[in-house]
């Protein structure tokens, strides 16, 4: 099996499916509802359900068992060419089979484009003209990556829009389904209290993280063409700064929201080299370096890790760094936001920790506010202490929806809010095209990533990078009491 079939099987069989089935479980799908699957690969029923379902979680519930059984009797599959329009045709005769079952004259197909980028387009045509529906709604999910610079984007936006319309096109980016970024519209404009300090006064820095425990591990050939910029920071990261720095809209409509969103991009510089740290994990801790993976260039300089700050030039944030880091090989799994508030005016107080805001977006969803209390006792001195919103505690019986069911359900129902539109895209691409043509040499000699080692917090000139932007550390030696709440 080719090495991009396993990556659109791997996409589909981890992720889709079992968020289809989620929201089959709770009862969000339409009544009558029936999902084809679509790929080269040739199986049978019995395979293609086995592939579908294993990593369905609770399948040893006897009830979820129950459920998995329902769901396989909805799900069809269909094996076909992605550029031969006799495949779609194919797909096209089994899809008006299932339909000529419905009752009523309206017929509503979606289109979940999980697929490698070297065929996106031909799929993406031949739908259109062989599978599109003539008396329903018609919508198409785009699975990143969306291009891999400006021209690149913006070449693939004119070809796609030759076959569907804006409106009819989702393009998913699963961080925008998340709660904990859902979330922060919330917690920004429906809180005078936390509204109110956030811009250029109080605000020191805000970075926003993104850590993996692993590495490639035997993937790298397909990471070694992105990177980790574009597989992360261009698109995930930069949505949550996007969330974070946008203005109030006057609407939670999807069109107001995605209009603050482009605003504030639209006034973000392109990336500097002098404001980019890079980084290449290396063996350590028994485990092998980037270069050691076989599917990896002996000689790549591709990045696992960036640290990049980027400037908003706005009355809101003008002189605040945001900082963006991603990483693989890290000590940690971590997604989280830190907003770091100025220092206290200087006179009775003296050397006490700043204030933060922390977002834990994943794993062990948290919001936390890091504040500065009287020590208990006889003596009057300062000690940081938390206001803590840890989710597993506060919502102990709430299931908390994965990403991609939220994503699919709002493209269900035509939401477009937490899906980018292409102007976003296309000044997204604006930022960060430049910093990516640098790292490839396209201007000049390629940078050199730093060395660190696996398992560790990242290159070790990362401490003098995020100081220079006016970070200050807890004199304290203060940490998070809930840092790790797996086991609540």
């Amino acid at each position: 099996m080719s090495h991009e079939n396993q990556v659109e099987l791997k996409q589909n069989t981890l992720i889709t499916f079992p968020a289809l089935f989620g929201l089959y479980r709770d009862n969000f799908l339409p009544k009558d509802v029936r999902i084809v699957g679509y790929a080269r690969t040739k199986m049978d029923s019995v395979e293609f359900h086995k592939r579908a379902t294993q990593y369905i979680k609770g399948s040893d519930n006897e009830e979820t068992a129950a459920k998995i059984e329902e769901f396989k009797k909805i799900s069809t599959y269909v094996s076909g060419s992605y550029e031969d329009a006799e495949s779609f045709q194919t797909l096209e005769k089994h899809l008006r089979e299932i339909e000529s079952a419905y009752k009523g004259s309206e017929r509503h197909r979606i289109f979940y484009l999980a697929l490698p980028p070297s065929v996106f387009i031909p799929v993406a045509a031949n739908v259109k003209q062989n599978n599109y529906s003539t008396d329903g709604v018609n919508r198409i999910i785009v699975e990143k990556p969306f291009g891999k610079d400006l021209p690149s984007s913006r070449e693939l936006l004119s070809a796609l829009k030759q076959h569907w319309s804006e409106d009819e096109t989702f393009r998913i980016d699963h961080y925008l389904g998340k709660e904990m970024v859902k979330n922060i519209l919330v917690l920004r404009f429906a809180n005078v209290a936390l509204s109110a300090p956030w811009d250029k006064n109080s605000v020191s820095n805000v970075q926003i993280t993104f850590k993996e425990p692993f590495g490639t591990e035997g993937r790298g050939g397909y990471f070694d063409e992105f990177g980790i910029i574009r597989d992360i920071l261009q698109n995930h990261l930069l949505q949550v700064l996007s969330i974070i720095a946008m203005e109030r809209p006057v609407s939670f409509a999807a069109e107001d929201i995605r209009d603050e969103k482009v605003k504030v991009l639209r006034a973000i510089p392109p990336i500097e080299p002098s404001d980019t740290l890079l980084g290449q994990y290396v063996a350590a801790n028994g485990k092998p370096g980037y270069l050691d993976d076989d599917t990896v260039p002996h000689n790549s300089t591709c990045p696992t890790f960036a640290a990049t700050t980027l400037w908003i030039n706005n009355p809101r944030w003008e002189g605040v760094p945001f900082v963006l880091k991603a990483g693989k090989a890290l000590n940690e799994a971590k997604v989280e936001v830190r907003i770091q508030f100025k220092d206290v005016t200087q006179g009775i107080f003296k050397d006490i920790s700043r204030n933060e805001l922390v977002i834990r977006i994943q794993p062990s969803e948290a919001i936390y506010l890091k504040l500065n209390t009287k020590t208990p006792g006889l003596y009057t001195r300062a000690l940081p202490a938390e206001m803590d919103l840890t989710y597993k505690r506060r919502f102990a019986e709430v299931k908390i929806p994965e990403a991609y069911e939220a994503l699919i359900l709002d493209a269900i129902q035509g939401d477009h809010s937490n899906f980018v539109r292409d102007d976003e895209l296309d000044v997204a691409w604006k930022i960060f095209t430049p910093i990516l043509h640098w790292i490839e040499g396209r201007s000049g000699p390629r940078p050199i990533p730093l060395k660190y080692p696996y398992g560790s917090r990242g290159p070790k000139e990362l401490g003098a990078f995020i100081d220079k932007y006016g970070f200050k550390r807890s004199t304290e030696g203060y940490m998070w009491p809930v840092t790790n709440v797996s086991n609540l």
